[in-house]
Formats: structure tokens, C-alpha cells, sequence
């Protein structure tokens, strides 16, 4: 298995789940939304997501989706699995479901029972992190999901060997600083959110899982880039450009914003899963409005050694 410290690295957009007009998961149309992103040069992909709507999906779906992005990526970049279960228990079994698919790494998520206390969120992790061979991304988003991975747990699980990254979606740059100070290099820093991705790669972050690079991959790339190698002048006038639709990262409806995105895009569906409802009245016509301006203003981008071939 390729080193994450080598390989996890770059834009890894979180993949949306495409399903048909009666709800079932459509694993075709998914499929072309993997290979249009591996076409336009992403880094890696995350599956089964909170964009993927995991917690909407049956195991066998799970394990389907799994198996169709690591057929299609075909080791060519490294996919990771999202783990977002109510125990430690149905996590292991997820967790075990996506090494027989063949990904290559998983992103797990706190205990989704309830906000739990900091050390049942530790057990949680070092459980399902121990029980295989796959490396884990520990994945922080406090304003989502109510419980906090501060930095100083994280460096708590230092001693836990499969636990090599972490995704910090708190929108709180400073914890880059503050892990490494506490960790060194132990953990590959990784932003969660968008609208905030150019102060995290500043800070240290090598890696975006990103939400609306499903819409504008090279766009995503581009900047995160640019970003990376201290070409902040350039960078910022991508992000300005971006920055609208990049809020919509942080919204909680953001899994509805985005499928919006990508179908005008045509890109992709915008169905969702109840209880997500698709975007109407004034919400649907902002983004509208939002998608058709950036759409019309596109910028020309500059030249970048993808991160994946650096």
C-alpha cells in the first residue's frame, strides 16, 4: 500500500452519492462523477462523505460505492472511505467492509450517537483505528457534529500507529499551529472546510477534502496549490473569485448546495436523501444566481505541477 505521507496530499474531493428519481443509489452515475474528477486531476477522493450522505446510506451501499471508486481509481490516486457510525462496533464492521472493497485509507468520524465526552470519543477512534490495517484520517467538525477533537487529542492518539491524519473542519486555523506544536509531524494536516482553505495551506495544511471542487476541480487544485507554494498574490484572486460558493461549504444544508452546483454544472444530480429536501425560493435562486456569475467569470489559470504527480 503507497505511504499516505507520500500519497495524501493535494485537493481530495468529498464525492457525492448520485441516486435515481425512486431514491436507490445509482452507482453508473456516480461512477461518471469519479471519472470526471479523475479526469480533471484531483488528488484523491473521499467517499462516502458527509457530501456522500453516509448517514443516509445502507451498508451494502456503502460497500457498493466503495468497490465502484476503487475499481475506477485503479491505484492511480488514493481513495478514502468515510466511517460515520452510531458505535464503535458498527464502525469496525464498516471499517473492515472498506478494506475488502480496496480503498485505501479511511476518514473516521466521532460516535454519532450523541455528543460525546472527550474520552469516549478517544475510545471511539483508537477502537476502530486498532481494529485493522488501513490508515485513518481522524475527521474534526465540531459546528456539524458537536464534538470536539482538539488538538491536544489528537496528540493523545499519537502513540496510535494507523492514526496518520487528521481533517480539521472546526474553521479554527490556528489548531494547524497548535498540532504541530503539540505533535510535530506526527499527523498530515489536512483543511475541511472551504471557505478557509488558503489560511490552512498557509498554516501548514498539505491536503483539502474539499465540498465544491466537486463543481470546479481544476479551480480547487489551482488554488490549493498556489497556496502551497507561496504564491499568494495569484491565489488570492482565485479565491475571491471562489470564495461565494465556497461558503457554501459551511452551511449545514451544504450537501443540498452542492448537488445544486453540480447539476447546473452537469455535473451530477442534486437529489438527495431525505430528510434532505432539495433547495427552493430565494435559497435555490441564490445559488443560482451565485453559479451563473462564477460561471460567467471563470478565470484563466495558472500553470501548476499537479499534486499528485509532485
Amino acid at each position: 500500500m503507497p505511504d499516505p505521507r507520500t500519497t495524501w496530499k493535494g485537493v481530495f474531493p468529498a464525492v457525492t452519492t448520485q441516486f435515481r428519481e425512486d431514491l436507490t443509489v445509482d452507482l453508473d452515475a456516480t461512477g461518471r462523477v469519479i471519472e470526471a474528477l479523475i479526469a480533471d486531476g484531483v488528488s484523491g477522493l473521499v467517499m462516502c462523505g458527509t457530501v456522500g450522505e453516509n448517514c443516509a446510506l445502507t451498508g451494502p451501499e456503502k460497500a457498493a460505492l466503495m468497490e465502484l471508486a476503487a475499481g475506477i481509481a485503479r491505484g492511480r490516486l488514493p481513495v478514502i472511505a468515510g466511517i460515520a457510525e452510531y458505535t464503535a462496533a458498527f464502525a469496525i464492521e464498516t471499517a473492515r467492509q472498506a478494506a475488502r472493497a480496496g480503498v485505501d485509507g479511511l476518514m473516521v468520524l466521532p460516535p454519532m450517537v450523541y455528543p460525546a465526552k472527550p474520552r469516549e470519543t478517544l475510545a471511539h477512534f483508537r477502537a476502530v483505528a486498532s481494529a485493522g490495517d488501513l490508515p485513518v484520517m481522524i475527521y474534526n467538525n465540531p459546528p456539524a457534529y458537536r464534538s470536539d477533537v482538539t488538538p491536544a487529542m489528537l496528540a493523545s492518539l499519537a502513540d496510535v500507529d494507523t492514526i496518520v491524519a487528521v481533517k480539521e473542519s472546526s474553521g479554527d486555523t490556528r489548531r494547524f499551529v497548535d498540532l504541530r506544536n503539540l505533535t510535530g509531524g506526527r499527523f498530515i494536516p489536512f483543511c475541511g472546510l472551504d471557505d478557509v482553505v488558503l489560511e490552512c495551506a498557509a498554516l501548514g495544511a498539505v491536503g483539502w477534502v474539499s465540498g465544491m471542487s466537486n463543481i470546479f476541480p481544476r479551480e480547487g487544485e489551482a488554488l490549493f496549490g498556489l497556496a502551497r507554494a507561496g504564491r499568494f498574490a495569484e491565489a488570492m484572486a482565485l479565491y475571491d473569485w471562489f470564495m461565494p460558493l465556497l461558503h457554501l461549504d459551511a452551511r449545514p444544508d451544504l450537501v443540498q448546495c452542492i448537488k445544486l452546483c453540480e447539476a447546473i454544472a452537469g455535473r451530477g444530480s442534486e437529489r438527495t436523501r431525505p430528510p434532505r429536501l432539495a433547495l427552493d425560493g430565494a435559497e435555490r435562486a441564490e445559488i443560482e444566481v451565485l453559479m451563473a456569475r462564477a460561471l460567467a467569470t471563470r478565470p484563466v489559470l495558472p500553470g501548476l505541477e499537479p499534486a499528485r504527480a509532485a
